[in-house]
């Protein structure tokens, strides 16, 4: 099965740059009137084919063990992890706050708009949301932030991550946290992706200090350290593209001895996301209340990627079967003037036989607008099998039509497919990103370990029971 998904990524990757390909070509062969087309163009370019061109270069070439970095959601080397801390959930969040610092918001629908909003009218948005960076396989537990001069394009911000149980830094330290902390300059443009992302200062031992400082000036109770040349310092670039220089110091930070206050405890306690509706009728709301990335997607139920697989298959569904009786209707219409001679000698109108037909049609496209839905409740569910259905479905629609194109069989126009192709490509890519094939197999684990727990209480039930002895006299 990983096989298999690995192919159905790489064919992702191969349908959305053939996606974007169209989208270029229509822009250029309609004139002027089509030249926003080149948005839509910018939007897959940037947004899924780059990404995934570097996720699955990065998965070949880049090791897959700490080095002192964090990496993005494609895998690309991300800031470097300069700090290491000890100390409870609850006493990182005390000491963050007495020095001053505010936690991040989680990225999501209203959080990615407001700061969108923020950046463009120089609103201040001291809670805005970072980009999400992962280490030890995981994305960052929290993030703090100082925002400067109320521009939310310039801050101070840090993520924090939890060591897996045992794990030891290079050399044998240990340590509780690992930390990256870098300075946004300014708001620009990705050199690997061409997302429009925050540019970091490039001299990151700045930032570092700059933690350190606020930590020791607040909290007295901090025990603070520094291994000396941990890593050789080195040049480098993250994974916006930003050049990135580092002296190789670690330091260690003790909060052990910090009193945690009520507020640290609350944020400590502050829960990730609201849980997300396990019927999908619901998902319009959800979406809109607890919508997120798919790069954060692994702290909520389901990721974004099956949510909008869910609202594709919707829509696709629906265009599926209302083009089908179109193409039915227009038929009936044609032909409704001819004559039907039954043997009885009575003559039936044609029409009266094409609206049978169409009837006909209409019940088989409800139908099967009626599976496809129910097939999309099942990978909304997190069943694999009908993942994979779904892709084979669109994978196969989009072979067929890429095969009638390269043979100049047909022309993928605006108004002969593209809109239709385009949901069959993004089914496919959707369902093949690592967040829904991760669902899919924590659902997967989820069942099969309720099953064995049923199991087991079944066979304990049935065992007979010991009879209590009954002393004598």
């Amino acid at each position: 099965m990983a096989a298999l998904d690995n192919v159905y990524f790489f064919l992702g990757a191969a349908a959305a740059a053939w996606l974007a390909y169209l989208v270029l070509s229509q822009t250029f062969s309609h004139g002027f009137s089509y030249l926003w087309f080149l948005i839509i163009f910018y939007a897959l370019l940037a947004y899924l084919l780059l990404p995934r061109l570097h996720s699955i270069l990065t998965y070949i070439y880049v090791p897959d063990y700490f080095i002192g970095r964090a990496r993005t959601n494609e895998g690309l080397l991300g800031d470097p992890v300069n700090l290491a801390l000890f100390g409870s959930e609850a006493q990182l969040h005390t000491a963050m706050l007495a020095a001053g610092w505010r936690r991040a918001d989680e990225v999501g629908f209203r959080s990615a708009l407001r700061i969108v909003t923020s950046t463009l009218f120089r609103r201040s948005y001291s809670d805005a949301p970072v980009s999400p960076l992962y280490l030890f396989g995981n994305i960052q537990d929290f993030t703090y932030q100082q925002e400067v001069e109320g521009n939310p394009a310039k801050r101070h911000h840090v993520r924090f991550w939890k060591t897996p149980e045992g794990w030891l830094l290079p050399g044998g330290y240990e340590a509780e946290w690992m930390a990256a902390g870098t300075y946004d300059r300014t708001v620009g443009i990705s050199l690997f992706t061409l997302q429009v992302t925050h540019r970091i200062e490039r001299e990151t031992d700045r930032e570092r200090d700059h933690i350190v400082t606020t930590l020791q000036d607040a909290n007295a109770e901090g025990v603070f350290s520094v291994i000396r040349n941990f890593s050789t310092g080195y040049h480098a670039v993250n994974g916006g593209g930003d050049a990135i220089t580092t002296d190789g110091d670690l330091p260690i930070i003790d909060l052990s001895r910090v009193i945690v206050s009520a507020e640290g405890e609350a944020s400590a306690q502050q829960v990730e996301s609201a849980p997300l509706p396990a019927d999908a009728a619901l998902l319009g709301h959800a979406v809109l209340d607890t919508a997120r990335d798919s790069a954060s997607s692994n702290r909520v139920k389901r990721p974004i990627s099956i949510y909008l697989s869910y609202l594709l298959m919707i829509i696709r569904g629906a265009i599926g079967a209302a083009s089908v009786i179109s193409v039915f209707a227009t038929w009936a219409d044609s032909v409704s003037a001819v004559k039907v001679d039954l043997p009885s000698g009575s003559d039936i109108g044609a029409d009266q036989l094409a609206d049978i037909a169409v009837w006909i049609i209409v019940g088989i496209a409800s139908i099967a607008f009626i599976g496809y839905i129910v097939l999309a409740q099942l990978v909304f569910a997190g069943y694999n099998w009908a993942r994979f259905l779904v892709m084979t479905f669109s994978l196969i629609t989009v072979a067929t039509v890429a095969i009638s194109f390269v043979r100049n069989e047909s022309d993928v126009g605006t108004a002969t497919g593209l809109v239709n192709l385009s949901f069959d490509i993004l089914l496919l890519f959707a369902l093949s990103s690592p967040d829904a094939r991760a669902f899919a197999r924590e659902r997967r684990l989820g069942r099969k370990a309720r099953r064995a727990a049923r199991a087991a209480a079944a066979v304990a039930a049935r065992e007979p029971r010991t009879p209590r002895a009954v002393p004598a006299g």
